[in-house]
């Protein structure tokens, strides 16, 4: 149960259209398939999403530092040594994405061994996890449009909503206009990704006080640190960190200086492994957290689901797993199904994730 090599396959994936948000936009997945490989045959597989506009990572930073850094430290290590893992990657500064895919694939490679499901080893809460879908920058109409069709598709009713726009009023348009055209039955929240400062976000969420958001997200940036708690201060809705919070550290400077009231937890930032300690660390504070996106594939899709099933605490509020369906085409053998706003987790060992081998060499990037 050594692991003997370690791969970083560079690929990518055209988007039917670009998901613009106030911090970049993606049009392709320009993502890194990391594979460990352990001495028995198992191979064990997560998905590594560049954001470089978010950490700082790029495809060819991601493979250059699992392959010269990483493969390295661990090979040689038993896969269930997973703290031992967990450090040797910790004697790299930054890269949180390309760890949490070593972490995950290391994870999966654990369930296949041991012959259980990686939701049955994390906890096992539940089979099946409610969905929400991320909606991007567009004009009103087309945002409604896509929601309607969301919607009546798949049967999700939860929707979050990209804004940060300058002017703020734009994007509380687009709030209004997906109120009136979805009805109440139907949840939003909001995220900024860091684009308003924290007086603007204050006219924001005034002016949406009567649409009935659940929350808001990263309206502004950590940096700003005295305005951030004045904003959440006087939110009238919970107010969650995400980017602000990719290590347990910032989770608990976050919410201890009252600059949060909850976390958006990814695991393609934080694996499996440090993303159970911001569970437990969330559950001792008292604190709500919803399972993020990284505008991911299915295969990280699939590893989302997969830990927000596990335990109750990340199973109370829809995750975001559904922005796979804006893709072309994807890896995956057989494709994940959204059905009445639910997305069950695949049976069997480990991920349950089956890559198909000629759509992986059709869309490498390294061959």
């Amino acid at each position: 149960m050594k692991i003997s090599r370690v791969e970083a396959i560079p690929y990518a994936i055209p988007y039917r259209k670009p998901l613009a948000f106030a911090s970049g936009a993606v049009a392709t997945a320009d993502h890194v398939l990391v594979r460990v490989h352990t001495d028995d045959g198992v191979v064990g597989q997560a998905d590594a999403p560049p954001r470089p506009f978010t950490y700082g990572e790029t495809p060819t930073s991601i493979r250059s530092v699992v392959t010269e850094l990483f493969a390295p430290a661990i090979e040689g290590l038993s896969i269930l040594d997973r703290e031992q893992v967990r450090g040797r990657l910790e004697r790299t500064v930054g890269n949180p994405v390309a760890k949490a895919a070593v972490d995950m694939a290391v994870w999966d490679a654990i369930g296949q061994t041991l012959g259980a499901s990686v939701t049955e080893l994390l906890g096992g809460f539940t089979d099946r996890v409610r969905v929400s879908h991320m909606v991007g920058f567009a004009e009103p109409a087309a945002m409604v449009a896509e929601a309607e069709r969301v919607r009546d598709t798949y049967g999700i009713t939860v929707f979050k909503v990209k804004v940060g726009r300058r002017p703020y009023r734009l994007d509380v348009d687009v709030c209004r206009a997906l109120r009136a055209g979805l009805g109440d039955d139907v949840e939003l929240y909001v995220d900024g990704n860091r684009g308003w400062t924290a007086s603007e976000s204050a006219r924001a969420l005034a002016e949406m006080a009567d649409l009935g958001l659940t929350m808001a997200e990263e309206l502004c940036p950590a940096d700003d640190v005295l305005g951030r708690r004045w904003l959440v201060q006087q939110s009238p809705i919970p107010f969650f960190a995400d980017e602000s919070v990719a290590r347990p550290g910032e989770v608990t400077r976050e919410l201890l200086s009252g600059a949060a009231t909850g976390i958006s937890l990814k695991t393609s930032r934080t694996g499996f492994t440090t993303s159970q300690r911001l569970v437990g660390l969330c559950e001792g504070l008292g604190v709500e957290v919803v399972v993020g996106n990284q505008i991911d594939t299915q295969v990280g899709s699939l590893c989302s689901a997969a830990f927000a099933a596990a335990y109750e605490l990340t199973s109370r509020r829809a995750a975001e797993l559904s922005n796979f369906l804006d893709m072309t085409d994807d890896l995956l053998a057989d494709p994940l199904v959204i059905e009445h706003g639910e997305l069950k987790v695949r049976e069997g060992p480990g991920l349950g994730i089956a890559v198909d081998p000629e759509r992986l060499e059709r869309y490498r990037l390294d061959t």
